[in-house]
């Protein structure tokens, strides 16, 4: 089967934002695609209302057959809308995703939530399914996921940074924190060493650019130009779409606040067959 993975990646990693497109039948996925969309997205909402349903009504057996459907219908790589990975058990939403991607999907959408009501799981859980997901993944890669993470510059303040790594290993992440006052060459030496997945930076000094800029070169010359490199930082949000125009994957302001989320962006970015999820 044609692995959508790679397309999809590369259109998060644009530098702009792409619209990611709802098709509920076959019909309107051939639409869009003629009208010249990138991507496609399903939607569970749309997809249970053609049916007379209502949302929250669909089986996963329902809504793996119609992702396979819209995967048919065009040569676009399809994200699918999974709801809470139809269960609550961390075990359930792992096998949502391993048969989201047996059917042909770039990624999924997987919510944090207790569905049918709007009740965000409690913390425990939120952090097991987020742990089922990194163990997929890395039956995936072959290997533990490997987030290093580093502080370049000279700023001294490591608690977002230190944050970002606890959350991550209590996800089951291999975690290698670089500490502060790194050079690019160390981070993007440790990076290769370690064979990292994913890179982090954190950034809170006025010379976020160029210390991003460089540490993306290094990774370039060094053969990791496929590895994501994601940043966190007070960014002002034209140096933001300016770093995304670099090449880095994803740019994390104060306003992101919601650690679950970052936590389940590393595991789309480190995933052979990306899965997102909000």
């Amino acid at each position: 089967m044609h692995d959508p993975g790679p397309a999809f990646r590369a259109l998060h990693q644009k530098g702009t934002p792409f619209v990611l497109c709802n098709a509920w039948d076959i019909g309107s996925a051939r639409v869009l695609a003629a009208l010249g969309a990138e991507a496609l997205a399903t939607s569970s909402s749309a997809y249970a209302f053609t049916r007379g349903l209502p949302d929250g009504a669909l089986t996963r057996d329902d809504a793996l057959a119609h992702a396979e459907a819209l995967v048919r219908a065009t040569p676009l790589p399809v994200s699918g809308d999974f709801e809470n990975g139809f269960g609550e058990a961390p075990e359930t939403c792992a096998e949502t995703v391993r048969m989201a991607a047996e059917v042909g999907l770039a990624g999924i959408s997987i919510e944090d939530t207790a569905l049918p009501g709007d009740d965000a799981y409690d913390f425990d859980l939120a952090v097991e399914r987020i742990r089922a997901a990194v163990d997929a993944v890395s039956d995936r890669l072959g290997r533990r996921l490997k987030f290093v993470i580093g502080k370049p510059g000279l700023d001294g303040h490591s608690n977002g940074a230190e944050q970002i790594a606890f959350r991550a290993r209590d996800c089951g992440m291999d975690i290698e924190y670089q500490g502060i006052r790194l050079t690019p060459e160390e981070i993007v030496e440790k990076a290769q060493a370690e064979a990292a997945h994913v890179v982090g930076l954190s950034i809170l000094s006025g010379s976020h650019m160029p210390l991003v800029e460089d540490v993306l070169a290094r990774m370039r010359e060094a053969g990791m130009g496929d590895v994501p490199v994601i940043v966190g930082g007070i960014i002002p949000e034209a140096d933001a779409k300016a770093m995304l125009g670099m090449g880095v994957a994803r740019v994390y302001t104060p306003k992101h606040f919601e650690l679950n989320t970052i936590m389940m962006d590393v595991v789309a970015l480190a995933d052979p067959t990306p899965v997102a999820a909000e």
